[in-house]
């Protein structure tokens, strides 16, 4: 057996079912095999849509996805792929040619050094020397990026060591490795402390985050709050891993977060922080950020209890674990007779919120087409349990706020990278994963021009994605920013909404193209849409660029500074410079 057919070899013994993945030379001797071995390649257009295919591939099935490129630019492709999937807890693992070893080191044609390149941006890398360690390497890649804080894995294989004959194929029933050794069980002491906490604050509230996901601990996450009334919120990560419909959800926090989501951190005494990681966009001013609440925090990774926020009650270890630890102990404090703290005056304070402070937008039945009526009407006539992905812009925040989630992996984004061009690789990875749901991406002209030639692999490898664009012709939350912070000198954002014209595009590619620019397009073009099944399909929404997204923390601010709409920001604005109160702008400009 040859290092390349140990490749295939060992993907197969690792469970895959599908790669995404573009051939070149390095990489060649790898593709040999896979015609004779049962996994599906997909045949990405860039190696970049592979990685994000990988991602989205892992983020609706929880399997780990897997991408294969050559050496050089081809690796290099894959780097934005692999800092999303860190910044993301996203497990995948990315096999990528190298050039002969006795040409490694001297610039090489097609050389880069991709395990220096990709150090700081994977869980673990590694150059594989000999063909024989190919099968342990690709063993241990899986387990890492599976195991503890999920993420991404990346292996090199110089083409002549794809090119050796292997001594024996050994694939390793279990994988010991010196020194990784995730905690998985939360310090007994610890999560005796954390219930203590939690059964005496008067104003708690569940910061759930992407690690609820990732543990698959969304029904530990709805015992808990159900067993003692608790608020959740659920971060842009964790959107679905606690239903929208359930009387105890809040929203999502953040800086377009729900207002009343946003309040509740910042007025609460307790912060039971699950699998989050006290992100920016979150916290805003961190040292304006819920300042009367002490901090429960559980994370598999122990690198971020107290990174950001200082923690009262730290707990490290497997959210799935520790919520099942934190349930023994309330039972048995329960039944020895203590009594929670009497939550009603929170709860009616929390449900005047959610009254007075919906989510709202004006729509003109003859003016321009609002980007939150198309959402809504998408909300309305999607499946139930479909699957939306987004790019990354103001649409992302318009899907994650009007869009309804009920289940874990109905939602995929890019969270924590900010990654534009996500959407269109992410979604066919997504349906490529999960080939009976209906998945659709909500992308902005911005982020869908960054990927769109993978309409190509969507149509060539037969995955039906719903490709819908909010098309403002403008790169709309930058626009937002300079409209806001820049005093409207608008730099740089205009498009051209008809440019490329996105219904011949998508015959171009072989796709079916649709058109919506009024109201009462709207219903009927989306329910014609929707109706094809066999070939992807783009829908051309043509929206209002003016239109921005609220609620809005300014850049910087703290949370206590919130703001619904442009009326309200233009009187805070008036009030400012009569010096009555706090400078918008006085942060700076937006990171």
């Amino acid at each position: 057996m040859t290092g390349a057919q140990a490749v295939i070899a060992s993907l197969e013994r690792a469970g895959v079912e599908v790669v995404f993945g573009h051939p070149g030379g390095a990489i060649l001797p790898a593709y040999d095999p896979l015609l004779d071995s049962p996994i599906r390649h997909v045949l990405a257009r860039h190696e970049q849509g592979a990685g994000h295919m990988a991602e989205g591939y892992a983020q609706a099935t929880g399997r780990v996805g897997v991408a294969i490129a050559t050496s050089g630019p081809g690796g290099t492709n894959l780097v934005t792929p692999l800092a999303n999937a860190l910044m993301d807890s996203i497990p995948i693992v990315c096999i990528t040619g190298q050039v002969a070893t006795s040409a490694v080191g001297g610039d090489a044609f097609q050389e880069a050094d991709i395990t220096g390149i990709t150090m700081p941006v994977t869980k673990h890398n590694e150059m594989i020397h000999e063909a024989d360690r190919i099968p342990g390497a690709i063993a241990e890649a899986f387990h890492i990026a599976s195991t503890g804080r999920k993420g991404p894995v990346l292996i090199d294989i110089p083409k002549d060591v794809l090119a050796q004959e292997l001594t024996a194929f050994e694939w390793p029933e279990k994988v010991l490795l010196p020194g990784y050794k995730p905690n998985v069980k939360g310090h007994s002491k610890m999560v005796r402390e954390a219930v203590d906490v939690i059964l005496s604050a008067e104003r708690p509230i569940v910061y759930a985050g992407g690690g609820i996901v990732a543990a698959g601990a969304e029904a530990q996450l709805r015992s808990l709050a159900e067993t003692l009334g608790l608020p959740v919120v659920t971060t842009l990560m964790a959107r679905g891993a606690f239903p929208d419909s359930h009387p105890n959800h809040i929203g999502m926090p953040g800086m377009h977060g729900h207002w009343s989501a946003v309040t509740a951190l910042q007025k609460a005494d307790l912060l039971i922080a699950l699998g989050t990681r006290f992100d920016d966009r979150v916290t805003g001013k961190l040292e304006a950020f819920a300042p009367h609440a002490k901090v429960v925090h559980v994370d598999i990774d122990p690198a971020e209890i107290g990174k950001n926020k200082a923690v009262d009650v730290p707990i490290v270890g497997d959210l799935s674990i520790v919520m099942d630890q934190l349930a023994e102990v309330l039972t048995k404090r329960l039944e020895a007779g203590r009594v929670p703290a009497d939550l009603t005056a929170w709860w009616e304070t929390l449900n005047g919120w959610l009254e007075n402070h919906p989510l709202t937008h004006e729509q003109d039945p003859d003016g321009p087409l609002k980007p939150q009526t198309v959402v809504r009407a998408l909300n309305e006539a999607r499946a139930q349990d479909s699957i939306i992905v987004t790019g990354v812009g103001q649409h992302q925040m318009w899907a994650s706020q009007l869009i309804s989630y009920e289940t874990s992996r109905q939602w995929i984004n890019s969270g924590g990278l900010g990654t534009m061009g996500y959407g269109v690789p992410a979604a066919i990875g997504a349906k490529a994963g999960r080939p009976d749901a209906q998945v659709i991406l909500i992308d902005g002209d911005g982020s869908f021009q960054m990927t769109l030639q993978e309409l190509a692999t969507a149509r060539t490898e037969g995955i039906p994605v719903i490709f819908t664009v909010l098309n403002n012709g403008v790169l709309g939350m930058v626009r937002q920013w300079q409209e806001l912070f820049y005093d409207r000198r608008f730099s740089q954002i205009d498009l051209d909404a008809s440019v490329p014209d996105l219904v011949k595009l998508a015959e171009a590619f072989g796709c079916q193209g649709f058109r919506v620019s009024t109201v009462d397009e709207l219903g009927p073009t989306i329910e014609k849409a929707l109706a094809v099944t066999d070939v992807p399909v783009v829908i051309d929404f043509r929206v209002d660029p003016e239109e921005k997204v609220f609620p809005m923390v300014p850049a910087g601010q703290s949370n206590d500074l919130i703001i619904e709409n442009m009326d309200e920001w233009r009187e805070r604005e008036a009030a400012a410079q009569r010096g009555e109160g706090a400078d918008l702008k006085s942060a700076g400009p937006p990171s």
